[in-house]
């Protein structure tokens, strides 16, 4: 079968349609599965409207800018970390009879082909590429984001409607741009998964499910899920 030419096993597909199937179920359910709208991503979403909107009733938009700047500068770090991670898996791919000699020497019993062990680094250099056009659109947005909100008009312009409707697209493409970065960052928490292939196709297994778990509790059971929909006590005194 066409699987055996690539030095692949049953049970590296089988791992490989899990890790694919996971990263798809997790996009979906996160954006349209049941509590979605209580996850961590969409309430933030809900404060970055109210942020605009905000910033649509200030005169002095100096805080906004800065905001707006720390975003960009959050996503060419990434941005820039994609493409040394894609420079160093191609380092890999071209030395890939030194580090099978080094993986042959090592104890826990790991056997890969050459045309295996090529297969999956072409596939971790996929995902940083993945996440690299995702940062680097976001930097796009966020500047796009930058630009509708210089474009909102001041609080004291006489046609309110107009300047509602501006400060809700800029929320909007903040939205847009803030999704983007975290599906960029998402493919690198999957990368720490797609590692442990190299392990073997059961390790694989057991780091895609770790990561799964750990993004899905950090959406919905984490401390900043917390913080986001923290209700201070009402005093009970005068």
């Amino acid at each position: 079968m066409i699987y055996r030419d690539f030095g692949l096993s049953l049970p590296d597909l089988f791992a490989f349609a899990f890790f694919v199937l996971a990263w798809a179920a997790y996009h979906f359910l996160l954006g349209h599965g049941p509590g979605a709208e209580t996850g961590l991503n969409q309430t933030m979403d809900r404060y970055r409207i109210r942020w605009m909107i905000e910033m649509s009733e200030r005169d002095n938009r100096i805080m906004d800018a800065s905001l707006m700047g720390s975003l960009q500068n959050g996503t060419a770090f990434f941005a820039s970390t994609s493409l040394l991670a894609i420079g160093a898996s191609a380092t890999l791919l071209r030395a890939t009879d030194d580090v099978l000699k080094i993986f042959a020497d090592l104890p826990i019993g790991v056997e890969a082909s050459r045309a295996a062990w090529e297969f999956k680094i072409l596939g971790l250099i996929l995902i940083f590429g993945y996440a690299f056009f995702k940062f680097a659109w976001a930097y796009r947005l966020f500047n796009y984001t930058a630009i509708l909100v210089g474009a909102t008009p001041m609080r004291g312009t006489a046609d309110a409607r107009e300047r509602r409707r501006v400060a809700m697209r800029a929320a909007q493409m903040n939205i847009a741009a803030g999704r983007h970065f975290t599906r960029g960052q998402r493919a690198f928490f999957f990368a720490l998964a797609y590692f442990g292939w190299f392990a073997g196709p059961f390790v694989f297994m057991a780091t895609t499910a770790a990561v799964l778990a750990v993004m899905s509790a950090r959406q919905f059971a984490s401390d900043a899920h917390e913080a986001v929909l923290y209700e201070p006590p009402e005093k009970s005194g005068p």
